[in-house]
């Protein structure tokens, strides 16, 4: 398999070759200072989760109310053959509403005695260097790899410590490649010397699979890129090692056809193999992860289905920051609001409607509503040894149903400001044995979000 895909890579770039690079970007440069770009976001981000049936712990609910406040600040290079810049970053969090019995959204570092921390702030920064159209990073990063992504889902981003190296010299082609030693939670941790831990064989899901397990990588390394070949097909490969734990590779094939000015298909493929490495130190890894997903776009509607499968004995897992949320390196079609419908030997399918109401006059504003239901979910045969012994019973099942909407102002002074409401409900049956939810199999969330974005520079 690890032949195969990094051979099809190579047909890629092999591929690309045959056409003219873009103009170099390290050519057009105008400065250090001329090119440079300040940026504010103010987020507002209010969270509930209301654990229905939790049995594992005495909270039973967890509802806290922050507001960021993030900069960023991209320097221009200099010019030159080679040229240089610096990147930055400062996020300040605050505490609007919460207590000790609510806390654990994830929004707040939390410290030994149960409580969220009034207020936070991190920086972090990153020097760079470009040729042409490579550019080499070191520092504190926000990689998006499909293998190797920092989480969003919360107040902040995540970031990881390391180089990465982007490069654009052939048109069409894009490689991306990373080599980091530590990660940091975007909201739940200020410690940007935070372990690289797995989602659900990590140490915060300990009591998911009856221990205390310190299951971290060293080092994680990754290569891949994307290849555009036309306006409607793309493919992308990438591989990844967390070193002794898993390689992990990812494929991803997608097609629109067009059928009309306000019709087309689309075709989203997307396909994981993991198998452990090393000291193996989550036990014996061995599986493959797909999902299909079709679309078809009629004007101001979007109609989706989907389906998902984990073929192996062990849950589709993936990296884990520093605090205890989840990253963002799965880019499977049902990794949804709640649920990652990622459970050994799992099938899911999935129904979506998604409506833009700019064709029927509101441009701004969107609305989103998807159901998945998931079955066949069998982890009695995981390694006896491994961190996923026992976390699953023989026939789980489970569903979620997410609404969503969702208005960005489209002019004026208040340009860009958009408000976001979010509902999920997830249910499950007791053979996923709590593992994604802290023992409870009833969980209904709510998300209220608002950012505003403003360019300094």
């Amino acid at each position: 398999m690890q032949v195969m895909k990094w051979s099809a890579l190579a047909l890629a770039v092999t591929a690309g070759t045959t056409q003219l690079a873009f103009a170099s970007a390290q050519d057009e440069s105008k400065g250090f200072v001329e090119d440079s770009k300040l940026s504010v976001l103010n987020k507002n981000y209010a969270f509930y989760r209301d654990l229905r049936n939790n049995t594992s712990e005495d909270q039973s609910y967890r509802n806290e109310w922050a507001h960021g406040i993030m900069a960023t600040y991209s320097s221009g290079y200099t010019q030159g053959t080679v040229g240089f810049g610096v990147d930055a970053h400062a996020m300040l969090g605050i505490k609007l509403n919460s207590g000790k019995g609510t806390s654990g959204t994830g929004l707040f570092p939390t410290g030994s005695d149960g409580r969220s921390q009034d207020d936070y702030s991190y920086a972090g920064g990153a020097v760079k260097a470009r040729i042409s159209n490579t550019e080499l990073k070191y520092g504190n990063l926000i990689p998006t790899a499909p293998v190797f992504a920092t989480g969003t889902a919360r107040l902040f981003p995540g970031s990881a410590e390391g180089f990465q190296i982007l490069s654009k010299e052939i048109e069409g082609l894009s490689i991306d490649a990373g080599h980091f030693t530590s990660m940091r939670d975007g909201s739940a941790s200020t410690n940007r010397d935070g372990v690289i831990a797995l989602a659900y064989a990590g140490k915060s899901n300990a009591n998911a699979v009856g221990g205390e397990v310190a299951i971290d990588a060293k080092n994680a390394d990754y290569l891949g890129g994307t290849y555009t070949i036309n306006d409607q097909l793309s493919v992308s490969l990438y591989g990844v090692e967390l070193e002794d734990i898993y390689r992990q590779y990812y494929s991803n094939v997608n097609y629109t056809l067009p059928l009309a000015d306000d019709q087309s298909l689309g075709f989203d493929f997307n396909i994981y193999r993991t198998t452990d490495e090393g000291k193996s130190k989550a036990g014996d890894i061995s599986n493959t992860a797909f999902s299909l997903a079709a679309s078809y776009t009629i004007g101001a509607h979007k109609l989706t289905l989907a389906h998902q499968r984990v073929n192996g004995d062990e849950p589709f897992d993936y990296i884990l920051m520093d605090g205890g949320n989840s990253g963002d390196s799965i880019f499977l079609a049902n990794s949804v609001q709640y649920s990652d419908f990622n459970a050994p030997n799992e099938r899911s399918w999935q129904a979506r409607y998604d409506l833009n109401m700019a064709t029927l006059g509101v441009p701004g504003l969107s609305f989103m509503a998807r159901y998945i239901t998931g079955s066949h979910a069998d982890g009695t045969n995981a390694d006896v040894n491994g961190a996923y012994k026992g976390a699953f019973g023989s026939d789980g099942k489970e569903w979620e149903r997410d609404l969503e909407v969702k208005y960005v102002v489209q002019e004026g002074p208040a340009k860009d400001l958009s408000f976001r409401v979010r509902h999920a409900t997830w249910r499950s049956n007791n053979d996923m044995g709590g593992f994604y939810s802290a023992g409870s199999s009833a969980v209904d969330e709510v998300r209220v979000i608002t950012e505003y974005p403003l360019d300094i520079l």
